[in-house]
């Protein structure tokens, strides 16, 4: 298939571009390089430089002719999305319907958008399924829920099929070292926990060791970003069959501390890692985990490389690789 990946130049886009390439597709990365970065890019992939804000340009890349698009494009900082919504409403709201009416104009009608676990807000059970209640609780997950409701009006309007892939904590890197651009002032966990190690920054701030967790500090369900590339993969086979439009989960089903991934990357690195306790952030919940059973029914898909260490040692040795 001849597929449009946009944002493919980012820390998930380039993983999914190489899965996707590495299965015979032709790939087309469309990006603005604000956060992605070129040397993510892989060899055969064409580039076209743009923003999802643009629509001519949006219109101009549709106009090339492709199967299928994959959306990784949003901005996802939850707390900056509670201080800048305007920001956040113009480029993940605004800037997907401009995606799904060039889609619609060129007559594209497959689409696997990355949405994410902050639709469903505070879990109200465990494990997390698909027909938890969808409450978010920051203006990010908002964002990507209402995404998913516009999906689901063209997929009713105007024959629009489409993934909607519920990331739970993308981690790792490639195994095989071939992403090797690094996430430009990172807020997740694990990538700040890598940055302590390699120096560029003293500490790292644990936010609150009380919770009724097995050690006090709050357990998250981390995916390897390479199986998160394989699911994309698989709505986009199952699509291009004919499946209906879905909506998943994709997560690993077992929850981690900060604790036990602190302790880690001081084993695997071999360095210190100074933390510090901080107060709780509020509308962090104690534990987060999915349940990603219909991922399996449907796609086939399993996080095959989902393990503590094989996400921290595939990070670890991409910092290294950078010289950071």
């Amino acid at each position: 298939m001849n597929v449009l990946v946009i944002g493919g130049a980012g820390y998930i886009g380039s993983h999914v571009a190489l899965e996707l390439a590495g299965r015979g597709h032709s790939i087309t990365v469309f990006d603005n390089l604000s956060s992605g970065r070129e040397e993510n890019l892989h060899p055969g992939n064409a580039l076209i430089r743009g923003d999802i804000m643009d629509p001519l340009a949006l219109s101009a890349a549709m106009a090339k002719g492709f199967d299928a698009v994959i959306h990784l494009a949003a901005l996802k900082a939850a707390g900056e999305s509670m201080v800048e919504p305007g920001k956040y409403a113009r480029n993940n709201l605004s800037g997907t319907i401009n995606i799904l009416n060039a889609m619609a104009e060129a007559g594209t009608r497959i689409l696997v958008f990355s949405s994410s676990a902050a639709v469903y807000g505070e879990p109200a059970y465990l494990p997390v399924d698909e027909g938890h209640p969808t409450e978010p609780a920051n203006f990010y997950g908002f964002t990507k829920l209402e995404i998913e409701r516009v999906l689901a009006w063209y997929d009713r309007l105007l024959g629009l099929r489409y993934a909607a892939l519920r990331y739970f904590n993308a981690a790792g890197y490639d195994a095989q070292g071939r992403v090797r651009g690094l996430e430009s002032n990172p807020a997740n966990l694990i990538p700040v926990v890598m940055e302590v190690a390699a120096g560029k920054r003293p500490e790292l701030g644990v936010f609150g060791d009380d919770y009724p967790t097995r050690d006090g500090t709050g357990v998250r369900d981390y995916v390897h970003v390479s199986d998160l590339a394989l699911a994309h993969a698989q709505a986009l086979d199952a699509l291009a069959s004919g499946s209906a439009s879905l909506t998943v989960n994709l997560g690993s089903e077992n929850g981690l501390s900060v604790y036990e991934i602190l302790e880690a990357a001081r084993r695997i690195t071999g360095t210190s890692i100074p933390a510090k306790v901080l107060p709780r952030r509020p509308g962090d919940p104690a534990t987060l985990v999915a349940s990603s059973a219909k991922a399996r029914d449907i796609l086939g898909w399993e996080a095959r490389h989902s393990g503590l260490d094989s996400i921290v040692e595939t990070t670890w040795r991409a910092y290294q690789r950078s010289g950071a």
